[in-house]
């Protein structure tokens, strides 16, 4: 849908400015668009628990209603519907940015960098990720307010052939989003295939690709792939994506003090929790396999893990030679695991 349609279809809302502890007749429900689908088990999680969690913090003043991907505008739009005051806000991920700086691709996932999703919390609540991030839309969609950014999952990957090794990628066609993931596998030898989520299933069936770059291991469950593809890598080897929440400027100045602070803390309390509940998801539904015996999970070694860890070393000062954004995201990721024993 054009996002001038878009404009005219979406109402005008407006946030109460009063304090949080007291009940505002004016209490609204900002419209929030997520890269999940609706059946995702994190967008479950998330309306099942953390939106009335939300309501109460604020005693009834903000709400939030979040929206699956596509409900409003294309995936790669809710900046600028956000920017345009199309959408409230979103909660999605980041790296489907990489378009309009590279910048955006470090920000949304540094391939192989960090060991687990609740480091890239800490980077980007406390090492300098959501100021940065910050930076980059007051430069390409200035009136989006970035409250924060996290990760709630470390991805698995999912594999028809057996891939013990970094060898073993070699010739792979592997399902990957464009850009830095792509170049990193590229590097790595395998023939990346760029391809939506919705079409990884039928691909892998009809060995259009042999693996794929996909989500969570509780997800893969969920939509079938382990039917098709029966040696998931398990932790992953690659991907853990970068999820942003922002509103628009003016929501948020609307917005008491106390109810600005309150939103921010129910986001990284929810990705807090988010991380618990899907990793002990994970882990049983891997026990779960492991047992019956139909599907052979691959642990990779810290050996195999390191060797690609280093080819996706050389793809970020890649990226981060392609503009002085990207450069200083690169600089500041890297800042931060030093100073974490990372790296």
């Amino acid at each position: 849908m054009p996002i001038v349609s878009i404009r005219k279809a979406v109402a005008v809302l407006t946030v109460s400015a009063g304090i949080a502890l007291t009940p505002s007749v004016y209490a609204e429900t900002l419209k929030i668009q997520t890269s999940f689908n609706a059946s995702h088990i994190s967008l479950t999680r998330l309306n099942q628990i953390w939106i009335p969690k939300l309501k109460e913090m604020t005693n009834g003043a903000v709400e939030l209603e979040l929206l699956p991907i596509g409900s409003v505008v294309a995936h790669k739009e809710t900046p600028v519907a956000v920017s345009m005051g199309i959408l409230d806000g979103d909660l999605t991920a980041t790296s489907y940015f990489a378009g309009k700086d590279p910048a955006f691709a470090l920000m949304g996932d540094l391939i192989a960098g960090y060991d687990n999703p609740s480091q890239i919390q800490d980077f980007c609540m406390n090492g300098g990720g959501k100021e940065l991030l910050q930076k980059l839309y007051d430069k390409y969609d200035p009136g989006v307010h970035v409250i924060g950014c996290s990760s709630e999952k470390r991805e698995a990957f999912v594999s028809k052939v057996p891939l013990r090794s970094v060898a073993d990628l070699k010739g792979l066609k592997v399902r990957s989003p464009e850009g830095l993931a792509a170049d990193v596998f590229r590097r790595a030898g395998a023939a990346p295939v760029s391809l939506p989520g919705s079409e990884v299933y039928t691909a892998l069936e009809k060995n259009v690709i042999d693996a794929a770059d996909s989500s969570a291991y509780a997800n893969n469950d969920a939509s079938g792939m382990h039917k098709v593809a029966k040696f998931p890598i398990y932790p992953g080897i690659h991907s853990m994506p970068f999820m942003q929440f922002t509103i628009t400027d003016s929501k948020w100045e609307s917005l008491s003090k106390a109810n600005q602070q309150a939103l921010t803390t129910w986001f990284t309390s929810a990705y807090d929790d988010l991380r618990v509940y899907l990793d002990a998801k994970d882990k049983e539904l891997v026990a779960r396999d492991k047992k019956a015996g139909d599907i052979t999970v691959i642990d990779w070694s810290q050996a195999e893990r390191d060797k690609f860890r280093k080819i996706a070393q050389t793809a970020w000062s890649a990226f981060a030679a392609a503009s002085p954004l990207a450069q200083e995201v690169y600089d500041a990721h890297v800042a931060y695991m030093k100073s974490h024993g990372l790296l």
